[in-house]
């Protein structure tokens, strides 16, 4: 999908979601609106949902798509890589990338963007996988982190 169209989509996703989500202040409702919306509106989502830090380490959280690893060993694979490093990570070939962990071998490229409680500590990442190569750019980055702001409004 072309960057254009893309962030057009994302723009449509976060108006909805805006609209959305101001029908609670559960954190976890928002959290699974977020899940649904993106897996079921972005094509080229494969896997969308979230890991939590709990008791230091990375345990599956709501997700949409193929069973997931319940638990992601420590300091290992492309989420804690965003723990880590407290950034964003974009992978456009997860064979490439060191330690990757294949939860399913459907998965080519990856996104994973930390994720913030409102005081401004990571609790978690988004992590989103696609089943085809290079799927994932700065204006999924962008768009997801801005996505991610509505859970704590």
């Amino acid at each position: 999908m072309d960057k254009q169209k893309k962030r057009g989509r994302y723009e449509r996703i976060y108006k909805q979601l805006a609209e959305l989500l101001v029908k609670t202040e559960d954190s976890q409702a928002r959290m699974a609106s977020i899940i649904a919306v993106l897996h079921n509106k972005m094509d080229y989502y494969f896997w969308t949902g979230y890991y939590f830090l709990k008791n230091d380490k990375l345990i599956v959280g709501l997700y949409q798509g193929p069973v997931a690893c319940q638990e992601l060993k420590k300091d290992v694979g492309v989420c804690w890589a965003g723990i880590n490093q407290q950034k964003p990570i974009i992978v456009k070939d997860v064979e490439s990338f060191p330690g990757h962990i294949a939860c399913d071998s459907r998965s080519k490229s990856e996104i994973v963007i930390p994720l913030r409680d409102k005081e401004n500590n990571i609790i978690g990442v988004l992590d989103v996988d696609s089943n085809e190569y290079n799927q994932f750019d700065e204006v999924d980055e962008q768009e997801l982190t801005k996505i991610l702001s509505l859970i704590y409004l």
